[in-house]
């Protein structure tokens, strides 16, 4: 269906960007892949020039291009590229994402900027910059990979500068479908779960892909989009209720761990309600500690190793309301380290509210981190990079408590 027709995909280097690629490939579409990575990364596969090889391989024509969003006169290139290369441009996928789940004061000036440069300003541009060539294809599709508007006051209290920045992607589906209805298809995707992506492994940690899907949902879900109509336009989709509207059953084939929980994704009041309740296990007991928070610390105390001191660095403060409430911590900076109620031995570096009973099915195993992070069971203050770390060692700690 897309057999030589020309996608313009931000961020597609990896992850889903280039999982969409891949999709288009298979018909032997051409795709440009507008993205920062040139040369390898210390710590993340992929560049624009193996996933070019990628794409080539899988039956598509590529053409690698540095772009980094941010820089309009870069998107101004590779689109003049593009279409001088394959003669014009049919889709885009505005796929490149800046994030930071952090508060407000929190959130460094420079991490704001880069979220609404990229997130914001550069779907913008780029679909600004697309669009005199989309408009003369014969089935234009912009595709924005952004959620649905949610004004629910808990999906901006945590991480407000990014959720601001997504709901700008999402407002120019909104705009834009309207002022170019009849002429290009303007839409978004999300996802309803978590995806194992670069991103997914740097916010939740050791063992967050068992509880995620694979890129190729989003992939499918978006060559159902991209082959429709241009009188498919102005919707906030869902992979998974747009996927079995197209007579997809199984959903055990796009995870990494079939039969094992899923994370919801954010901005999804309905599906994190219901995924989060039965992951957490309230059916069975909703007002019962599994064990008790002085417990928990002597536990943690007796399991805490020169290890676990030397490769965390970090002293954390947990503030917990209810039954044991007050104020507890973990010291892995300190040699030896320690744990106990109290205030800690060394500044805080990263400070934790919840509540006692979250507290304990946290350290326990029956509460991810993110998924009390997201749905606001869990504030953070202080340094995000280690309180990640931290759910390492919740991992192995859980079989002991």
């Amino acid at each position: 269906k897309l057999a030589g027709c020309t996608l313009f995909i931000t961020g597609a280097s990896r992850g889903i960007g280039k999982a969409i690629a891949l999709k288009a490939a298979k018909d032997g579409a051409n795709t440009v892949i507008a993205a920062k990575t040139a040369e390898p990364h210390p710590t993340l596969a992929g560049t624009i020039y193996t996933a070019a090889a990628e794409i080539e391989a899988a039956g598509g024509k590529a053409l690698p291009c540095i772009v980094n969003v941010r820089e309009e006169q870069q998107i101004i290139n590779a689109v003049e590229k593009a279409v001088k290369t394959f003669g014009g441009i049919d889709i885009l996928v505005n796929n490149a994402s800046a994030i930071s789940l952090t508060g407000t004061l929190e959130t460094e000036t420079k991490k704001v900027n880069l979220m609404m440069d990229v997130n914001v300003r550069g779907t913008y541009l780029t679909s600004k910059t697309c669009l005199p060539h989309l408009r003369k294809s014969k089935n234009p599709h912009i595709l924005n990979l952004s959620p649905p508007v949610n004004l629910n006051p808990m999906w901006f209290k945590n991480h407000y500068a990014y959720t601001i920045s997504k709901y700008g992607m999402s407002m120019c589906v909104l705009g834009m479908a309207e002022e170019f209805r009849g002429e290009v298809a303007v839409n978004a995707l999300w996802p309803k779960t978590a995806i194992h992506t670069a991103a997914m492994d740097m916010l939740g940690g050791s063992g967050i892909e068992n509880q995620c899907r694979k890129t190729s949902i989003i992939a499918d879900a978006a060559y159902c989009i991209l082959t429709k109509p241009k009188s498919f336009t102005g919707n906030f989709i869902i992979d998974e209720a747009l996927l079995r509207e197209e007579g997809v059953k199984d959903f055990d084939a796009y995870a990494i761990a079939p039969g094992h929980p899923l994370m919801p994704d954010f901005f999804l009041d309905l599906e994190t309600d219901m995924i989060g309740e039965k992951q957490e296990g309230y059916e069975s007991a909703p007002a019962k500690l599994l064990s008790s928070v002085t417990e928990t610390f002597r536990v943690i105390q007796g399991a805490i190793t020169e290890e676990y001191v030397r490769t965390t660095q970090g002293v954390f403060q947990f503030e917990l309301s209810g039954d044991e409430g007050g104020t507890w911590y973990i010291d892995l900076k300190t040699k030896g380290g320690s744990a106990g109620s109290g205030n800690p031995p060394l500044k805080a570096d990263v400070v934790m509210s919840m509540s006692s009973t979250d507290f304990v099915k946290m350290f326990t195993g029956k509460l991810k981190p993110t998924l009390a992070f997201m749905t606001g069971k869990l504030r953070i203050k202080g340094n995000m990079a280690l309180a990640i770390k931290l759910e390492k060692m919740l991992t192995q700690l859980s079989s002991k408590l």
